[in-house]
């Protein structure tokens, strides 16, 4: 199984920030915000990754992150999306990488509290399909949000007005290697955006979506409150962790 940080587009909802440098480069209390995602891959035991980036600052993953030592990997592979197409967009760039295996997606914004070792697990033993992880939040209007029936989610509409749940789709995606076709066969959405939502609703309609609910806290880091949220959570489990003298 490979796994794929999506990285790129221009970050404008943190301006002036990221005039100067990319988003997933800004600090997360003591570390870089792309360092969460990948340690999340690799304590799930995920060592190929590649990181998907674009804009100007592309060059400073490869100046930070080198080959990927630090976080115990041989090397880390990267590709660069021109533009802001969307998720699905940056995500078409990774067949290649893919090689036909099961893939592990996160939102290189995404910051969790948990591993997620028992998800990847469960998509492992699962015989094909995708699997999502849910969060219930208190906005869930600023995210994909699923309608939920039982066990089973029946459909995702990004950022609805009137969310049908008060789950967030979050940034962590688990598919088979048919993703890929489901990601050639979009159209733009309104936005001009190739969706990941329009990807996720394929699954759902093919029979084959799965979804978990996420333990502990999680949070995106795309906007200043929620970056701000982000680095407290880590500042305050940092801070819990460390003995008392």
């Amino acid at each position: 199984m490979k796994g794929i940080i999506l990285a790129g587009g221009l970050g404008t909802r943190l301006h002036p920030l990221t005039k100067v440098t990319n988003k997933h480069l800004l600090p997360v209390y003591d570390k870089p915000m792309i360092y969460y995602p990948i340690e999340t891959l690799c304590k799930a035991g995920i060592k190929d990754i590649m990181i998907v980036t674009g804009g100007n600052s592309a060059g400073s993953f490869l100046q930070l992150l080198g080959n990927g030592r630090a976080f115990g990997l041989q090397d880390i592979f990267y590709t660069y999306q021109e533009g802001e197409g969307g998720i699905a967009d940056a995500l078409r760039l990774c067949e290649h990488f893919s090689e036909g295996q099961r893939i592990v997606v996160i939102l290189g914004d995404n910051i969790i509290q948990d591993d997620i070792v028992p998800y990847v697990r469960k998509f492992e033993e699962q015989p094909s399909g995708a699997r999502l992880l849910l969060k219930e939040v208190p906005d869930p209007q600023r995210f994909g949000v699923p309608e939920l029936d039982g066990e089973r989610i029946v459909n995702i509409e990004e950022k609805p007005t009137q969310p049908k749940s008060s789950y967030a789709v979050t940034g962590i995606y688990m598919y088979d290697a048919r993703v890929f076709e489901f990601a050639k066969g979009l159209k733009p959405s309104a936005r001009g955006e190739l969706e990941i939502t329009d990807v996720n609703n394929a699954y759902i309609q093919s029979g084959d979506l799965y979804y978990d609910i996420l333990r502990g806290w999680w949070t995106d880091a795309g906007q200043f409150e929620s970056l701000q949220l982000a680095t407290n959570l880590v500042a305050a489990e940092r801070h819990a962790s460390t003995p008392r003298r």
